[in-house]
């Protein structure tokens, strides 16, 4: 499910994953790019808020990736929440 939100010129989009998907989809999720925050929800509460910036590498994201992974194998279902930055205006 993808619930598309706009505040302040951001896109959100919420997706709802089993909790063995987590790391998976937020691996592919950051490789995408254009990500300016990644936000692990269960049953309403932040299980971890993961801020990216333009720069962030991998190496630099697993120690995250394994603490999600280590979380993630404890849950049923999550929401993992990807904040983007404003679409860039197309030039005509």
């Amino acid at each position: 499910m993808h619930d598309f939100n706009t505040r302040a010129g951001e896109i959100r989009e919420e997706i709802r994953v089993r909790g063995n998907q987590v790391v998976d989809k937020v691996g592919e999720v950051v490789a995408a790019g254009n990500v300016r925050s990644i936000i692990v929800t269960h049953d309403g509460k932040t299980v971890l808020e993961l801020p990216l910036t333009v720069g962030v590498i991998g190496t630099l994201l697993a120690p995250q990736l394994a603490a999600l992974g280590a979380v993630a194998a404890l849950l049923t279902e999550c929401t993992i929440e990807i904040v983007r930055g404003p679409e860039p205006p197309t030039t005509v």
